[in-house]
């Protein structure tokens, strides 16, 4: 704790310090909590969106062999082009939210390709568009548990720190300015005393 001047002024700057941090201390105490929740609430989707993906994962592989059997390249179309994304404000913090992913057209022979083509293309798709959110996701969790430390971190100086080390500089000001109007009040009537001690040596009582 900083050496504290023993002044009213002092006193006023430090019930004015105390003030803003009684104020801004519930603001962050509730931003911890949103923070917390969303965080919560992103875990749930990740582990949703990755049950989903190797759920896909597993359905596609019946169409690995296929893929084997034919000289065909689908890498380019399963790349995307464009991911979309719109971004939600979560206590201050702004979240990048997936929307969707847009892809390269099919272009291939309709006549030689295999019937299957287009739901094996689709079926991939599905799972790379997953992909694409699950990172997106794991991103947004880096930034809300970033967020999470530092906000904990200022609530824990507010709480432990802060506003008791005001309360104290308070505290010892006040007693210091108490004993010093006593003292001054002690002092004043010795003055009184010595005062009216000199008149009656100088004037005595007839």
């Amino acid at each position: 704790m900083a050496k504290v001047k023993l002044i009213k002024g002092e006193l006023k700057k430090q019930r004015d310090a105390l003030a803003q941090y009684e104020r801004f201390l519930p603001t962050l105490q509730l931003k911890k909590q949103q923070l917390q929740l969303e965080i919560t609430r992103q875990l749930g989707l990740l582990q949703e969106k990755n049950n989903l993906e190797s759920a896909k994962i597993k359905a596609a592989t019946a169409w690995a062999g296929l893929f084997a059997a034919k000289e065909m390249d689908f890498e380019p179309w399963l790349k995307p082009q464009k991911i979309s994304t719109s971004v939600k404000n979560i206590a201050g913090v702004g979240l990048e939210i997936f929307e969707n992913a847009e892809f390269k057209s099919a272009e291939y022979d309709l006549f030689s390709a295999p019937l299957w083509v287009d739901t094996a293309i689709e079926a991939l798709r599905t799972i790379v568009a997953l992909r694409q959110e699950t990172r997106l996701i794991e991103r947004g969790l880096e930034v809300l548990r970033q967020e999470l430390r530092v906000t904990s971190q200022r609530v824990n100086l507010f709480e432990k720190v802060k506003i008791p080390e005001a309360e104290e500089a308070i505290r010892r000001i006040k007693i210091y300015i108490g004993d010093q109007m006593s003292n001054a009040v002690g002092r004043s009537k010795i003055a009184k005393r010595k005062i009216e001690g000199v008149v009656l040596e100088l004037f005595p009582a007839s």
